[in-house]
């Protein structure tokens, strides 16, 4: 017995579509260039590939609304990713997707993309490195087709509710440039002093003295060049060597593992790494890359060449006060001035000790280092609902398409449960967000 909805029938993909893929033409970058080459925009057409528009061309194959479903290189097995996808008039289309004309009065188009966008396809593509749905196996993929009538409703109630998933997406990603701005604002705020301007008025004024880099730390080091440390002595096991890899923004990466061995380690000890050491790049990102090297790691390290290792005065300096001064925003403008026209700018040891950073009491820098993480907490759980509302509303997409296409049944409820409240709270963010941005 069916368990389809009454009217609703089982179909094959030639059933429902015709399969234009002996139409595709596939051009290399130098040919699409010649195409386009002296040519305006009004005289160009999309050239289409496995998952989206990969450039122009000077003339089309097509000129039709289309399905065009991925052939290779496309995420199969990621229910949150597309798979298909639609285009309407003139195009050029590759031989990395295939090419679907949905049938009149038998498919519409709308549903087609959806299904194949929800369908499970395990069992139907091949290959391990680079996954591949050949025709042959397209052909046989299960589409489900409902009366006309309920098609369209079904299409159209699915065009008004992805609508809005998109929406909600173009709004979750606006939020974390925002957070990443206001973490900004604080370290601008915190080592230019205005942050703490309340503090200070109500104590003794005490001026902000201007101090190298290496005057507030026991040693400022690089680690071992050349011949003291190549690729050959690394092992699977024994002591860390830091590398950039581990250095971010405030972040140290401890996935990122090289060790070499501790008969190695005590040649080069005097490069040794400990735990609350301050790491700094040598390269100038706008992003700039100082951390802490994390107490909680209990183990011999050493720092590699392109690596600092500052190890702080705290009875001059607070550690984390330090860092922040050298994470934020003029940290990097003025580094980048010292390398001007580099085309990847990078500073040495010498000018990393020289660098002049403004230094409050001690008192007011463990105020700020305070208030910092208090801010940075705030913003960090804002980030941690942002990344759960990025999970819902991956997940909305195919549960609404699985819904479609399972029951058959009218989706208004499945809309109304599964968008506005992911909407909802990503409005609550943005406006905390926005809301902070004053600092």
């Amino acid at each position: 017995m069916s368990m389809l909805p009454t009217g609703w029938i089982s179909a094959t993909i030639p059933e429902v579509a015709d399969v234009l893929d002996s139409l595709r033409v596939p051009l290399n970058a130098n040919e699409r260039a010649a195409k386009v080459h002296g040519k305006i925009s009004s005289e160009l057409v999309p050239y289409f590939g496995a998952t989206g528009q990969v450039g122009y061309t000077d003339s089309y194959l097509f000129n039709e609304d289309l399905v065009l479903l991925g052939e290779d290189g496309v995420p199969f097995f990621d229910l949150f990713k597309k798979k298909a996808y639609r285009i309407s008039g003139k195009s050029w289309v590759n031989n990395h997707a295939h090419v679907l004309r949905a049938i009149s009065g038998v498919m519409d188009w709308r549903l087609l993309e959806a299904q194949l966008n929800g369908l499970n396809y395990v069992g139907h593509v091949s290959g391990s490195t680079r996954l591949k749905l050949t025709q042959a196996a397209m052909n046989k993929l299960p589409i489900l087709v409902p009366p006309q009538k309920e098609q369209r409703r079904i299409a159209d109630k699915l065009d008004t509710i992805l609508t809005r998933v998109d929406a909600l997406n173009d709004r979750l990603a606006r939020i974390t440039p925002l957070l990443k701005r206001f973490r900004q604002s604080v370290l601008a705020a915190a080592t230019s002093g205005r942050l703490t301007e309340d503090w200070r008025g109500e104590r003794a004024p005490v001026e902000w003295q201007l101090h190298s880099v290496n005057s507030l730390c026991h040693a400022v080091n690089d680690g071992p060049f050349g011949s003291n440390l190549k690729s050959a002595d690394y092992t699977n096991d024994g002591a860390r060597v830091v590398r950039l890899e581990n250095i971010g923004h405030l972040t140290f990466d401890k996935s990122k593992q090289t060790f070499i061995s501790t008969a190695k380690y005590a040649q080069l000890s005097k490069y040794a790494v400990d735990p609350g050491d301050l790491l700094f790049s040598s390269f100038v990102d706008e992003d700039v890359r100082v951390c802490e090297f994390p107490v909680v790691i209990r183990e011999l390290a050493i720092n590699k060449a392109d690596c600092f290792r500052l190890k702080v005065d705290e009875s001059r300096v607070v550690r984390r006060f330090l860092m922040y001064r050298l994470a934020s925003r003029s940290t990097y403008q003025e580094l980048k001035e010292l390398v001007h026209g580099a085309t990847r700018p990078r500073i040495n040891l010498s000018q990393l000790k020289a660098f002049k950073v403004a230094v409050p009491s001690i008192e007011e820098q463990t105020e700020i280092v305070r208030r910092v993480e208090i801010l940075f907490a705030y913003a960090d759980r804002l980030e941690a609902r942002l990344q759960t509302a990025r999970t819902a509303a991956e997940r909305l997409t195919p549960a609404l398409l699985a819904k479609a296409q399972a029951e058959g049944r009218p989706i208004r409820e499945v809309v109304l449960r599964t968008s506005n409240g992911g909407a909802l709270i990503a409005g609550e963010w943005l406006q905390a967000v926005i809301r902070t941005q004053g600092l």
